[in-house]
């Protein structure tokens, strides 16, 4: 078993990149937790099948946006929940 890692995406330019750094650590075997904080994702088709990737390999999605929570099935936390849930993971890689 891999480590325990976080992604933190707080740029909104970075959503794909942190995504995509999502999928590749789940596929090396780590526990990985993506967090969406302060901003609604950008939906675009390939963003959502990679979504779709992430939940199928087990991987956890947090936001502390709440219409991502509405709209696209992130588990919703606030930043006090989130900092709580930081503190779980070994690793922690901000975009």
């Amino acid at each position: 078993m891999g480590k325990r890692v976080a992604i933190i995406i707080k740029d909104k330019e970075k959503q794909y990149e942190g995504l995509r750094s999502s999928l590749g650590l789940l596929l090396e075997d780590h526990v990985v937790s993506m967090f969406v904080l302060d901003h609604e994702v950008e939906m675009t088709e390939e963003y959502s099948d990679n979504m779709a990737f992430i939940d199928e390999m087990g991987g956890g999605r947090y936001s502390n946006n709440p219409a991502n929570s509405e709209k696209y099935e992130f588990h919703y936390l606030s930043l006090e929940e989130i900092c709580e849930k930081l503190k779980e993971n070994e690793l922690i890689i901000p975009f």
